[in-house]
């Protein structure tokens, strides 16, 4: 896969936008309130709020610095605002009105004339014409003043190297204090007809468009709340992504809230969604709607702890609740407790809804469900009240859900499994009772699930219960795996996942990534191999996790190999009746200077010879023609790739011996290095001629670590690479025994066979050439 991590744009392609454009405003507030931003028209946009105490505040953001786009797509940083007039029609409810004390106050920070920070205060209602609910307001930057009282508290703004600034918006009850209100109060602002005048008016923005590279995309509400849907969209849409967008509803941001003495705990009076989430959705939904993109609503059993009820969080044997590392940490919901899977499923289905409004076709997915396991001392979380109850009342002790595990636990774990199977199957159900032709989707997290050192959880975390046709389609991710550089786990994770649940690869997705903090971006190049993996198996369709470290980072991708690449490879062996009797001609390129005296001086051009076979030879009947023509056709001509066996050197020992697994050397160990090449030597010692072995024969392949054969630990991760399941110790000699196909393709795209002359006898010519991989 080609990709360019992109710090700044380098010619592509720009466009002028105006400053304070609708679509790039953010907002921000402190928790437990809620807000969000949508685009109303070109030149509006609408902030709907959620308070639940005096001291909530939000903020409607303009940055100077772009800090949210892909370096592609951002506008320029341009800390002047002295050369602006900005105006718009205000209109509210709900919040604060114009006039009133703490009412919208635009806060401008940045730095004085001598380079000082600082910020300044300046009430709306003094640039205001109008209402208080309903006001045109104009705000020219090269004369604009702070204060509450002008002129009497001129505070003079010099905005000439702004960082941002913001928009405040608080509740008719706001005092700066922190007392809570009795229920949620909505609140709403509208910025129409917002227009910038002055020679500081326009910016620069990138305006890249990517083609089409066969990836989709996978993001979330809880990282993208801030930003408005069309933003989040166009931007999906510009950097190449296409399909289904795979949007994780989030754990945090969706829900309503109810006070319950001292806490906030979610609740679905008045509602399913907070007004500020259900606004965004819409427009989200209307968004990827009209630029050709389904969405696939992924929701999971994750809630922010802090506002989940107690008796719903799975919980450890000796009462701890399940907490994920994030902070503040959020919990996972027991799959047996009636309530907490009642209101998941309320949930889905008002999202579902949202989708169905949309008129997008409906897909859903269940996001990661299992039982947690505590991550330090592997105690298994099923052991809430509920989830008791479910169990028979006494469920054996569990105390480390890795190693071995008796009878009696190994049942507990398979009881636990088929509970929640049962939960996702209500929720699927619940789905498709709003959606009857909803496409659901699971999503399995492979380390976890899989964990090499807890190999009963799958019993609990991957029950038989999900096996095909449970769900319409399986989706598996394995970030950790990935970023860490072990392909062979993912691939035999994979491998597994697929035998144990029965879903064939055109029914699965792969979600490849993320990274999670800015230092880490080195890891895009095992995300884009994983990524580049999952097409090559013929995964349905590959996402890449998440558009925020995708803009963050600049992470770019151009292309992947797929079906109509001129490289592409069809994994499948040349009649092996007509190859066995083929011509074999090496070649190598070497540049021969000859001086007048007749010395030479030779230069290899290649470091392995080239091969070139002449298949003719097997050719004995019309159906050995007949057989010959299929399969050329079927490669088209020279644009397909296929196996070939070499008649003469097919393994990685003496011709006729079966592989030894010390045939080959591998490599040494290091400690850090997980991946070995497959090597075929000729020659000895330092002057020996080393062959890459791309395609070795499934099943033959051996490997031993100082002499001594392993039968586990590893996998061939694809194209001749072994993926250890943990780096060999340092100075651990590698070794491996294998047989081997050669990748080739069809000389020409045109095969001639003539009927008299091959009755009389003349084989025909059947020329093939070996592929560099």
């Amino acid at each position: 896969m080609e990709y360019w991590l992109a710090d700044t744009r380098r010619g592509q392609e720009t466009r002028w936008i105006k400053r304070f454009a609708a679509t790039h405003w953010t907002v921000n507030f402190p928790r437990p309130m809620m807000a969000s931003v949508v685009t109303s028209a070109p030149d509006a946009l609408r902030v709907d709020t959620v308070f639940y105490g005096s001291g909530d505040l939000a903020g409607l953001i303009w940055d100077a610095a772009d800090q949210w786009s892909h370096p592609l797509l951002a506008y320029d940083t341009d800390r002047d605002f002295r050369d602006c007039v900005l105006s718009f029609r205000w209109r509210s409810g709900g919040v604060r009105t114009l006039d009133e004390t703490h009412g919208p106050t635009l806060t401008i920070e940045g730095r004085d004339q001598d380079g000082n920070p600082r910020a300044w205060y300046v009430r709306l209602w003094n640039y205001a014409n109008g209402v208080p609910e309903d006001a045109v307001i104009t705000l020219d930057f090269s004369v604009i003043m702070g204060g509450y009282d002008l002129p009497d508290d001129d505070d003079p703004v010099w905005a000439g190297d702004v960082d941002r600034m913001f928009i405040s918006l608080v509740p008719p009850g706001y005092d700066e204090g922190d007392t809570p209100f009795a229920g949620p109060q909505e609140g709403w602002a509208e910025l129409s007809e917002i227009a910038c005048d002055g020679a500081g008016s326009m910016l620069t923005i990138g305006d890249a468009m990517l083609p089409e590279h066969g990836l989709s995309m996978a993001t979330g509400y809880d990282d993208c709340f801030n930003q408005t849907p069309e933003r989040v969209v166009g931007a999906i849409h510009a950097l190449g992504y296409r399909g289904a967008i795979n949007h994780y509803v989030g754990m945090s941001h969706y829900f309503r809230l109810e006070r319950l003495g001292e806490g906030l705990y979610v609740s679905l009076t008045g509602g399913v969604l907070n007004a500020p989430c259900a606004a965004w959705h819409r427009d989200f939904a209307a968004r990827a709607k009209a630029l050709g993109f389904g969405v696939i609503w992924s929701l999971s059993y994750e809630l922010f702890d802090a506002h989940c009820w107690n008796d719903w969080k799975q919980r450890a044997e000796n009462g701890d609740p399940a907490l994920t590392g994030w902070s503040p940490p959020s919990t996972l919901l027991s799959p047996a407790h009636g309530g907490a899977m009642g209101y998941v499923q309320q949930v889905a289905g008002a999202f579902v809804s949202i989708g169905l409004e949309a008129n997008l076709p409906i897909l859903f997915q269940v996001g990661e469900p299992w039982w947690w396991v505590m991550p330090g001392d592997g105690r298994i979380c099923l052991y809430d009240d509920a989830a008791r109850a479910a169990l028979g009342g006494s469920p054996v002790s569990i105390p480390d859900a890795r190693g071995a595990l008796d009878g009696a636990q190994c049942a507990l774990l398979d009881a636990a499994g088929a509970l929640l199977a049962a939960s996702t199957a209500a929720l699927c159900a619940a789905v498709k009772a709003v959606a009857p032709g909803a496409v659901t989707h699971l999503l399995a997290y492979l380390p976890t699930i899989l964990d090499p050192r807890a190999p009963e959880a799958k019993r609990a975390n991957m029950p038989v219960g999900w096996a095909s046709p449970a769900f319409d389609v399986l989706q598996l991710e394995d970030y950790d795996w990935v970023t860490e550089g072990r392909p062979g786990l993912t691939a035999r994770g994979v491998e597994m996942a697929t035998a144990r649940l029965g879903y064939p690869i055109e029914e699965q997705h792969y979600l490849s990534g993320f990274v999670l903090l800015p230092q880490q971006a080195g890891q895009w190049r095992e995300i884009a191999a994983a990524a580049q993996a999952s097409v090559a198996r013929g995964t349905a369709q590959t996402f890449v996790w998440a558009l925020p470290q995708v803009c963050r980072d600049g992470f770019t991708c151009f292309s992947i190999d797929g079906e109509d690449d001129m490289q592409a490879f069809d994994d499948i062996i040349f009649p092996i009746a007509i190859g066995r009797e083929a011509s074999l001609s090496p070649a190598f390129s070497t540049q021969i200077v000859e001086s007048p005296s007749g010395h030479e001086r030779r230069s290899s051009d290649w470091a392995d010879a080239r091969l070139s076979f002449d298949a003719g030879p097997g050719v004995r009947s019309e159906a050995d023609i007949a057989t010959l023509i299929a399969f050329f056709r079927a490669r088209r001509g020279a644009a397909r790739g296929f196996r070939f066996t070499d008649p003469y050197d097919d393994r990685s020992g003496a011709p006729g011996v079966a592989p030894s697994p010390i045939d080959q050397r591998l490599g040494i160990g290091d400690g850090v290095r997980a991946t070995f090449q497959l090597m075929r030597y000729y020659g000895v010692g330092e002057e020996a001629q080393g062959r890459i072995i791309t395609r070795p024969v499934a099943g033959s392949i051996r490997v031993a670590a100082d002499g001594v054969e392993m039968t586990e630990g590893w996998s061939h991760a694809g194209l001749g690479v072994i993926a250890f399941d943990e780096a060999p110790d340092a100075g651990v000699v590698l070794s491996a025994g294998y047989r081997f196909d050669v990748p080739v393709r069809f000389a020409e795209d045109r095969l001639d066979i003539n009927r008299a002359t091959f009755a009389a006898g003349e084989a025909p010519s059947v020329p093939l050439v070996e592929i560099r991989e």
